[in-house]
């Protein structure tokens, strides 16, 4: 194991919630102590879950183990954890993610430029029973992951992939950390806090950039229940009142840029591939996997304009550049 000391000083948090996922958070836990460069600390922040922080406490002595202090979820969770950070970068693991041993390596190098103030990397899925059929890969975003249509190589973008993501310390600082009206809770499928948090951060910082890195690689686990068409149309209607509660706060321009080009280009070319695949007669779940996409886009819309009706999630700290017209570029 290696140092650079031309690096910034890491501080990796990782979030956890139910004792169900023990043997993944040891895995997440093991891979960031194999790191050829090594984290600043390592902190767990248990999510309202009193068992989960005791066994924590008394099995993993090199860890800081902290109870959220936040409001209950994952946003809170993470914003407890940033705010005991003492490294320059703050990097979030998913507790049911393994890092390749050079993650925080790839993720630190990206900092050498001081525009950057924030670097994410991909997230592979590590499917417990293998990819379902007619789980596209372009869909991968539902359970987390990188999806066919993102950057391969190192590129600007406009957010970041919370199971695998990274922050300097100032910036989370700066803006008030994640929205804790937004973000999983339990078991609820809601998300979009660390895209409304990088559109935050680069408004208030005219000039800066996120990154995605791909070369910094995790492998998130991805159980049997979440390859399921009932769960992906449940992530989907939750990514959709997501994305209406973030274009409420930044905008609807700034909300929804990439995704304009994803349905334009990246869905149509998927849908098309599944049905020549399955005319062609060698892929016979092409056409479950075109139908998917549709009915994934479908629930997804439903749930944009069911959550544009709702009331408006708060911003954790008003920026004067939201409400205006400034110019959004489509970078990812």
């Amino acid at each position: 194991m290696s140092e650079d000391s031309s690096l910034p000083a890491v501080s990796v948090v990782i979030c956890s919630y139910s004792e169900a996922r023990w043997d993944r958070l040891r895995g997440a836990l093991d891979s960031v102590r194999t790191q050829t460069v090594p984290p600043k600390q390592t902190i767990v922040v248990v999510d309202y879950n009193v068992d989960l922080y005791k066994r924590l406490i008394f099995t993993v002595p090199d860890a800081v183990i902290v109870e959220n202090t936040g409001p209950k979820g994952l946003s809170g969770a993470r914003n407890t954890g940033a705010g005991i950070a003492k490294a320059e970068i703050v990097a979030f693991l998913d507790d049911d993610a393994e890092a390749e041993p050079d993650w925080l390596e790839r993720l630190a190098a990206m900092y050498d430029d001081p525009n950057v103030l924030a670097v994410g990397g991909r997230v592979e899925p590590l499917w417990e029973a293998g990819r379902p059929g007619h789980f596209a890969n372009e869909l991968d975003w539902i359970v987390g992951c990188t999806y066919r249509g993102m950057p391969k190589v190192a590129a600007e973008v406009r957010n970041v992939i919370g199971a695998n993501m990274s922050f300097r310390a100032e910036v989370l600082d700066r803006v008030g950390g994640f929205n804790t009206a937004l973000g999983r809770q339990d078991g609820v499928p809601l998300g979009c806090e660390e895209t409304e948090l990088c559109i935050r951060a680069v408004i208030g910082a005219p000039g800066s950039r996120v990154v995605y890195e791909p070369a910094a690689l995790v492998h998130h686990h991805v159980p049997v229940e979440r390859g399921t068409l009932r769960y992906m149309l449940a992530r989907s209607w939750g990514e959709g009142i997501s994305k209406a509660q973030v274009s409420r706060v930044v905008g609807h321009k700034r909300a929804l840029g990439p995704e304009r080009r994803y349905v334009r280009q990246v869905l149509p070319r998927a849908v098309f591939a599944g049905i020549r695949g399955w005319l062609g007669g060698g892929d016979r779940a092409g056409l479950g996997r075109a139908a998917t996409i549709l009915a994934v886009l479908a629930a997804t819309a439903t749930g944009y304009l069911r959550g544009r009706r709702l009331p408006s999630a708060p911003s954790p700290q008003k920026t004067a550049a939201v409400s205006g017209e400034e110019p959004w570029r489509e970078v990812q």
